[in-house]
């Protein structure tokens, strides 16, 4: 597959083939599913339990009467009605853990980048480099190049320092290494924004 380059100013830098085995996959949308799910899965924090009446520090002393008192016939204080007491059917404590086999993995992110590039929403750019690195720079040339609502834009090894400087206050953008690529990430941007680095260090991910 043949994508135009573009530069940061949108002028043309030439052409780059894309391998077919890894942007020319057919998305399944059952894949892709399973893959956001196992990544949503295990991004979760693990859940607090709650101290339950056998878990509160109180006396287990009987405070009055069975009969007589006018009141209901509690134990102790350690009653859920109380102030101080335990919780009624709180929370227990649960770590979120989900398993996927490799090969699905690896399938859905083959199929994550060929759905922006099938869908005519992968821009591939020649680098990052901004002369001053300013936000207002940034900004103007964005709008030339049309990523859309929201874009990842993705890096070789090391980010563009200038670049991430410039687009830390631009809510739209968000940015990370090749190494970083995910299907959840790719996949809730409108523009997947790769540079030459990226194509690379993506191709020798999957074919090393």
């Amino acid at each position: 597959m043949k994508v135009k380059v573009q530069t940061l100013d949108a002028k043309a830098g030439g052409d780059i083939t894309l391998d077919d085995a890894i942007f020319g996959v057919e998305p399944r949308a059952d894949i892709l599913h399973r893959v956001v799910t196992w990544q949503l899965t295990n991004r979760r924090g693990p859940a607090r339990a709650a101290r339950e009446r056998s878990d509160v520090n109180r006396t287990g002393k009987k405070f009055g009467k069975q009969k007589g008192g006018g009141t209901a016939r509690h134990g102790d204080r350690r009653a859920p009605i109380f102030i101080g007491g335990g919780k009624a059917h709180g929370p227990r404590a649960r770590i979120f853990v989900s398993s996927l086999n490799k090969k699905i993995r690896t399938l859905g992110l083959r199929m994550a980048l060929s759905a922006k590039a099938m869908g005519g929403q992968l821009v591939v750019i020649d680098n990052l480099d901004l002369k001053d690195g300013k936000t207002r720079e940034l900004r103007e040339k964005l709008g030339k190049l049309g990523f859309g609502k929201t874009a990842l834009v993705m890096d070789g090894d090391a980010l563009n320092v200038g670049f991430a400087r410039a687009s830390s206050n631009l809510g739209e953008i968000n940015l990370m290494p090749a190494v970083g690529a995910n299907v959840y990430d790719i996949m809730r941007h409108e523009t997947l924004v790769l540079t030459r680095a990226a194509v690379e260090k993506l191709e020798a991910r999957f074919n090393g």
